[in-house]
């Protein structure tokens, strides 16, 4: 155990390389800004939400080209497209805080059966349950799903095109995909880190409890226990070191198109810092998560910070402890040896 907290602590500030960065950056940046600054121009802001989640199918597949890229994007696209809709049809429920987390759950485990068939990068179903959390957390009617369906599915679409026309324009060589064997306890722990998580934030009455379902799957993603409780310490230290950023943004109230270049900006510098090291991202995912939902529906920055800090806690809280329980878990459902 005082090994595995010593290579927790010294992996805290290891910085890793991340070769061509700056593409998927660039990539990131424009997939966001574009449709974002279609909807202001639309005076729609409220659907912004909408556009913001089908643009994240842009972050997948940094390390393959061609049609490979093209292909886990295109499957990644269509899963964001899916969840923002079942996240508008339970927003429409009159119950939804309630009935968002066993269903964030189901998101979470289909999420990551496709993620390890389809080896995505990046792993796991976090985007997805993000996606879904977010929509489903506000009100809505069932006759936004054509609008949100079309949206999610024009920017995906939007960022499949961005993601792969500098591959064709290249003529670079196609990666083949990797099809992988999903461990029948990978999905479980997903589940139960969303159950507990969400089950928690909403029982105190916090604001947003999809925070708290996103940070408890962001650590499981991660290859090996020390990268795990790694990324759960960074998730909290990140966010909390991130809040002092976002209350230095979100003190002027920009303005809408303001705000969508920040984010745009703020995306960029995300996907320049993800992969070398991912507390330091979380100085500008976490202000960027926190424009993103002010573009739609303005909130009291005090309460936003409040909200983002606790629900943080307590969900990378949650996936630090699945971690250390998941040997149990794997005995449990019989995993490990007997696994095919």
């Amino acid at each position: 155990m005082g090994e595995q907290v010593r290579a927790t602590l010294r992996g805290l500030l290891h910085v890793l390389p991340a070769p061509g960065a700056h593409r998927v950056a660039l990539r990131a940046g424009i997939s966001v800004l574009v449709p974002l600054l279609a909807v202001l121009a639309a005076g729609r802001p409220g659907w912004t939400t909408y556009a913001v989640f089908g643009a994240f199918t842009s972050l997948y597949g940094r390390n393959h080209v061609h049609l490979s890229r093209a292909a886990m994007q295109a499957s990644a696209g269509a899963a964001l497209t899916g969840s923002v809709v079942l996240g508008v049809l339970v927003g429409a429920l009159p119950s939804r805080v309630w009935v968002a987390v066993p269903v964030a759950a189901a998101v979470a485990v289909l999420g990551a059966v496709l993620a390890t068939a389809q080896d995505w990068h990046p792993p796991g179903p976090l985007f997805l349950v993000f996606a879904f959390g977010a929509v489903a957390s506000a009100p809505h009617v069932v006759s936004d799903v054509p609008v949100a369906a079309a949206l999610a599915g024009l920017s995906a679409l939007f960022s499949l095109l961005v993601g792969n026309v500098s591959s064709v324009l290249r003529r670079q060589r196609s990666r083949p995909a990797r099809l992988a064997h999903v461990r029948s306890w990978q999905p479980v722990r997903y589940a139960l880190a969303v159950v507990f998580a969400g089950s928690a934030a909403t029982a105190v009455g916090i604001g947003h409890p999809y925070w708290a379902m996103v940070a408890a799957i962001a650590p499981l993603s991660a290859e090996g226990v020390t990268a795990q409780l790694v990324r759960a310490a960074h998730r909290i230290l990140g966010t909390l070191l991130g809040l002092l950023t976002s209350a230095v943004l979100l003190a002027p109230a920009l303005s809408p198109y303001a705000t969508v270049l920040v984010v745009a900006v703020l995306q960029i510098v995300t996907e320049l810092l993800v992969g070398r090291n991912y507390g330091l991202a979380l100085l500008f995912i976490t202000p960027m998560a926190l424009l993103m939902g002010q573009l739609a529906v303005a909130r009291p920055p005090g309460q936003l910070l409040y909200d983002r800090g606790v629900e943080t806690v307590i969900g990378a809280g949650v996936g630090g402890l699945v971690v250390l329980w998941e040997p149990w878990l794997r005995a449990r459902i019989g995993a490990g040896g007997r696994e095919r």
